[in-house]
């Protein structure tokens, strides 16, 4: 394997690194904004596969013949669907909080049955025939040639002279790939450093004292399980309409787990929630890598990394992680 196979390799490696991470980042701030809340969420997978199925759909039936021109263009079709699926993953959010709050059921139970709904619509509603109508263009096209040369020019002057395969890494990615670290770095602030983050944090490590000071409780769980359904229902809409441009039954494949997982991994906090996600990912990029690098692995073996990366993961942090002390912990108001 010569250099410049290796050169493509790594930066492929990267590449299907930060592909890989994206739904499972964001599917850990889910967590992070429902068990910050008190409430467990076991339910995100069930919220990304109908969000997946929701976005695709939402395309194909846009881009039908009598639908209005308008809303046929491409960046107007797939906007609409990205809002469909976020705002799926909202009402799968609601109903997680309505049978965990108002109902009082188990909340694990509460997102076992969402995770069975999920995959049992999905699998009866979607056609095996629906057309594949392609995926989120890039947002911001890599400005460097192999060869050197530049093809953004700012001024008669002034041009950029970085090298195209770092530009490889940070362009020619879609909106949701750009938008999860700015959604990471946004949820980490606000938790920390906001009214709201405090009256989170408050309610799932003591929601009668924050009751006593004045603080809807139930009002902020179920705001706050709007909010990371939508999270969810975005990483939903990345695997359909970013990732793979495709829907398919159970497509999920797990991620709604190893985000719970990156989620203890990061202790309930984004920045490091990202940290695990990118672990991940980068264990998942290897089952497609590997073989580049001259190594043979079964592909059984390679597949099993990002599981066995999940069962070691739980071993080893789930004993000095300290999850909200009142998470899981169903709260009866006096």
């Amino acid at each position: 394997m010569n250099e410049a196979q290796i050169g493509l390799a790594i930066i492929a490696t990267i590449n299907a690194t930060i592909r890989f991470s994206i739904p499972i980042t964001l599917g850990a701030l889910s967590g992070i904004l429902s068990e910050r809340s008190g409430i467990v969420n076991i339910g995100i997978e069930g919220m990304m596969l109908t969000a997946a199925f929701t976005g695709f759909m939402t395309n194909v039936a846009l881009s039908a013949g009598a639908v209005d021109p308008a809303l046929q263009t491409v960046p107007v079709r797939l906007g609409l669907s990205i809002v469909v699926a976020m705002l799926t993953g909202g009402a799968m959010g609601l109903l997680h909080a309505l049978l965990s709050i108002q109902y009082r059921v188990d909340q694990i139970v509460s997102g076992t049955v969402i995770n069975i709904l999920a995959l049992g619509l999905t699998g009866y509603f979607y056609a095996l025939d629906t057309p594949t109508l392609g995926k989120l263009p890039a947002l911001i096209a890599n400005p460097w040639t192999q060869d050197g040369s530049v093809k953004l020019q700012i001024a008669n002057n002034f041009k950029f002279y970085l090298p195209y395969d770092i530009g490889r890494i940070l362009f020619d990615k879609d909106i949701i790939t750009y938008m999860t670290p700015l959604l990471v770095f946004l949820i980490g602030w606000a938790l920390f450093h906001t009214t709201w983050g405090l009256r989170t944090r408050s309610i799932g490590e003591n929601p009668r004292a924050a009751d006593t000071l004045g603080i809807n409780v139930y009002r902020m769980q179920y705001t706050n399980l709007f909010l990371g359904g939508m999270l969810a229902g975005l990483a939903g809409a990345f695997l359909t309409l970013a990732a793979v441009g495709i829907f398919e039954q159970n497509m999920t494949a797990g991620r709604g787990f190893i985000a719970l997982a990156v989620m203890i991994f990061g202790n309930w906090r984004p920045w490091g929630a990202l940290k695990g996600a990118l672990l991940f990912g980068f264990a998942t990029a290897l089952q497609g890598q590997l073989q580049q690098f001259g190594i043979d692995f079964p592909h059984q073996l390679v597949g099993m990394l990002p599981y066995l990366l999940t069962i070691i993961v739980l071993a080893g942090f789930v004993g000095r992680a300290r999850p909200p002390a009142h998470d899981g912990i169903p709260y009866v108001q006096e």
